[in-house]
């Protein structure tokens, strides 16, 4: 945070604007262009003669500001004014240049009050360096002033470097607004562009997200420019944040011909840093130079036609292409198709660098093909693949197909003796999560040698919570406390799902399982509280959630009030989702008063409900037995503009079977197939389970005929209800005949095969070893219930005696049940 300029003891910026002496000359000194680039370049500046006592009191101002003596210097500064020694604005040169690039704006403010009252002249030097530094501390809008100001008062037109120096500000402090307000400004003096400009406004197009600006700004370059490797570069990275593979790729065919054809010079300074040995001459804004764009035709020589197909409409062949000499720096003879190109090695640099942020884009795209594609480019430039590269490819290629490929990729980098990034190890490990290979992840994780962040930490979490294994979960928890890995939100969202609810599945909550809920919550907590994390939406969701799987309902409308208050105070808006999941938890509950309160809470509050908060209000009618009330619900739900879906009928058909009426619900069965809705499991079973309660053997065996005709796969709850309603009624042979042929829909493929029917056989269904039921068993393990379920009625039947045959439909039962529904359906 800077500090306002308002605070120095001397006049404001604002008022020197204003109140400078007006009779003084108009005309400054200035100083010719080069100069002006010279300091630009932190190169020294030239002085006339010896050194002077002004140049040894400004040296001890700019110590004194290094040692923070600010007194001190400001009583030095007042000594350098009030010297006879001052003969104009160049003996003030060597503090303003510490200041600009230091950088001091109020230091610069007291320097120039008192060249002020010396009526010293502001040169084109000066001014720079005082513009330099208020955008340099984040003075926009005064820095903006003063290059006004100078325009008006001083006859100083600053030239194109200050111009750029104010939008790198811009750039930098991320404003729109100074930015636009300089270009206008631009535009009325003529200052015109260079590559420098544009680099700036690509900057500030990527950070608006503005990928037509880009577009633009490379018109209007190829317009007056002709293509030079550098700008091509920034381009080409400017394309590739912006998500425009398209264009980026088509840039670095521009890049890769220009560096064939030998027309890429790039020198590298003292201090590392590249830059083009060609003069860039500023382009004025409106004026047409008529400079040429690349023309690949023109010259002697063309490039490989995979390198520049399409560039300004010329496709060329190689049959010319020859060897070329870059001349600066080292160079590197590197074979592309045959040819031995000498190329430099900062030319080589840029171009590595190119290739390698485009990998990248491909990665945040999930283009793998793209980035192979990228890889194998660099490899016939010669070259040399690193881990780098690896990494960025690993990351495109593994969201995109699997864990798997990007395996095989770290088995090459392994034999070529590279080690792989944290982070392309990390990649690794949440693609093999996401697959729930847990060991492997596990594997990957602890070859990573500093977690910088816990994602690849959460995902598998996240897949410890899906495969229900807690004890995984609890190992990883101890290693990331080991490792002092720093959670965040979404490993706290993991582990209220995963630790809140104390009871397996299919278990209700009772006061010990509550106890002990409790208590791991408030763990939890504690710990967030310990890192500073607060709930998000996700969080608490999960939280509520798991007070109410385990029926602590006084809990869990203490944390809907927690809830309402931390995001309310935080001005978000709590949501929909958040109260459905304390709705549903209340009707599962069966607590119907405090669901039907809630409710009205939610409409007389203005939190608008949806599909999902009225299909559980009508769940709530199902305990309250009254399906008037869900009727007029399926009212409002429509006049909301949601129509009923599958959940919605399931919910409506158990409220209409708690009275019995079984007619009424095949009714409301056919109403939601007609409607579009696409039918389940579920919603049969809710009707056969009533049907086989009231034995009504043809209700039974029209809706099991009607699963197969509309490929409904039956499940566990299916057979259940089947076997029941035949044996109730006494019929046991044919209640064995229909639980295989069930049985068999469940294992077998729409088409009635069978991939897996030999290992069924040998290892559960005719085993006759001890283990036999323990492997069936560990697909219950595998979250297989309805497999598992089915193999122990097929090994049951088979031990009964019952013959297994792999072919369902050729049953006398299953014919009978497809003859009678075919007259049924055609006698209405």
């Amino acid at each position: 945070m800077h500090r306002p300029l308002a605070r120095i003891p001397l006049r404001s910026i604002a008022e020197s604007f204003s109140h400078l002496h007006h009779g003084r000359r108009i005309v400054a000194e200035r100083l010719d262009y080069s100069r002006t680039l010279t300091i630009s370049t932190g190169r020294d500046v030239l002085w006339n003669g010896a050194e002077s006592t002004t140049m040894n009191l400004q040296i001890q101002i700019v110590k004194a500001l290094k040692l923070g003596k600010r007194g001190e210097a400001s009583n030095l500064l007042l000594s350098l004014g009030q010297g006879n020694d001052v003969k104009g604005a160049d003996d003030f040169v060597h503090i303003l240049k510490y200041c600009a690039t230091s950088p001091d704006p109020l230091f610069v403010m007291e320097a120039w009050t008192v060249m002020d009252e010396k009526e010293i002249n502001l040169n084109s030097l000066c001014s720079a360096l005082m513009v330099q530094a208020l955008c340099n501390g984040g003075y926009l809008e005064e820095a903006l002033k003063l290059i006004n100001f100078l325009k008006e008062s001083h006859g100083i037109y600053p030239v194109l470097h200050v111009y750029n120096t104010f939008l790198k500000a811009c750039t930098k402090m991320q404003s729109m607004v100074y930015a636009n307000q300089c270009l206008e400004l631009m535009e009325r003096q003529k200052v015109g562009k260079n590559e420098v400009t544009y680099a700036l406004l690509l900057k500030l197009a990527v950070w608006q997200q503005n990928l037509s600006v880009a577009h633009e700004l490379w018109k209007d370059y190829i317009k007056h420019y002709s293509l030079s490797i550098i700008p091509l570069r920034k381009f080409i990275l400017s394309f590739s944040k912006l998500g425009d593979l398209k264009s980026a790729c088509k840039t670095l065919q521009y890049m890769v011909a220009l560096v064939i054809r030998g027309k890429a010079s790039v020198n590298k300074s003292i201090k590392g840093k590249l830059y083009s040995s060609r003069l860039d001459i500023p382009i004025p804004l409106n004026c047409e130079l008529g400079l040429k764009k690349l023309n690949l035709e023109e010259n002697e020589q063309s490039v490989p036609s995979r390198y520049c197909e399409n560039l300004d409409g010329h496709v060329v062949s190689a049959d010319q292409c020859t060897n070329f000499g870059l001349g600066f720096g080292e160079t590197k003879s590197v074979p592309v198709d045959g040819l031995n190109i000498d190329i430099s090695t900062p030319v080589m640099e840029l171009l590595r660098c190119s290739f390698t942020n485009l990998i990248y884009a491909c990665a945040e795209l999930r283009n793998g093909g793209l980035a192979e594609q990228l890889v194998l480019q660099m490899q016939k430039f010669g070259f040399q693949i690193n881990s780098h590269v690896y990494d960025g490819l690993i990351r495109a290629i593994v969201p995109e197909r699997g864990f798997s490929s990007g395996m095989e990729i770290l088995k090459s980098m392994q034999q070529r003796n590279l080690k792989p990034y944290d982070r392309t190890l990390a990649t690794l490990s949440i693609g093999c999560s996401k697959a729930l290979e847990l060991g492997l992840a596990e594997t990957l994780l602890d070859q990573i040698s500093v977690h910088s962040h816990p994602h690849a930490f959460n995902a598998f979490l996240a897949a410890c919570d899906i495969m229900d294994q807690p004890e995984n979960a609890v190992r990883m928890l101890a290693k990331m406390k080991h490792l002092q890995v720093t959670p965040n939100i979404w490993t706290y969202e993991q582990l209220f799902s995963l630790f809140s609810n104390v009871n397996a599945p299919y278990e209700e909550g009772n006061m010990l399982s509550q106890v002990d809920a409790a208590k791991r919550i408030k763990a939890i907590e504690m710990d967030m509280a310990n890192y500073g994390i607060q709930h998000s939406f996700l969080s608490m969701n999960n939280l509520l959630k798991a007070l109410g799987a385990e029926g602590m309902t006084r809990e869990l409308i203490h944390y809907l009030h927690v809830a309402e208050n931390l995001f309310c105070r935080n001005h978000i808006y709590l949501g929909t989702p958040i109260y459905n999941t304390v709705l549903h938890s209340l009707v599962e509950s069966e607590e119907s008063q405090m669901a039907i309160k809630m409710f009205k809470n939610m409409k007389s509050c203005g939190v608008p409900a949806d599909a999902a908060t009225y299909t559980i209000m009508i769940k709530c009618c199902k305990i309250l037995r009254c399906y008037r009330s869900a009727c007029a619900l399926v009212s409002m739900m429509l006049r909301d503009g949601f129509y009923p879906l599958t959940i919605t009928y399931t919910a409506l058909i158990k409220t209409l079977l708690e009275d019995d009426i079984i007619d009424e619900a095949l009714n409301l069965l056919d109403q939601a197939s007609s409607e579009g809705n696409e039918l389940d499991t579920l919603v049969f079973n809710t009707i056969l389970r009533k049907a086989c309660e009231k034995e009504l053997i043809d209700v039974v065996e029209f809706l099991v005929e009607r699963m197969h005709q509309e490929k409904i796969r039956p499940d566990s709850g299916t057979c259940s209800s089947v076997f029941t309603a035949y044996t109730n009624c006494g019929f046991h042979s044919t209640a064995m005949e229909a639980l295989q042929v069930l049985s068999m829909r469940i294992i077998c493929d729409e088409d009635g095969s069978c991939s897996e029917k030999t290992k069924f056989e040998d290892d559960c269904i005719f085993a006759e070893d001890e283990g036999a039921e323990s492997r069936i068993i560990q697909h219950f393990e595998d979250s297989k219930e309805d497999l598992a379920v089915a193999l122990l009625n097929l090994r049951w039947c088979a031990v009964l005696g019952f013959p297994i045959s792999w072919l369902p439909d050729q049953s006398p039962w299953a014919k009978r049940l497809s003859t009678n529904y075919t007259a049924r359906i055609g006698a209405t």
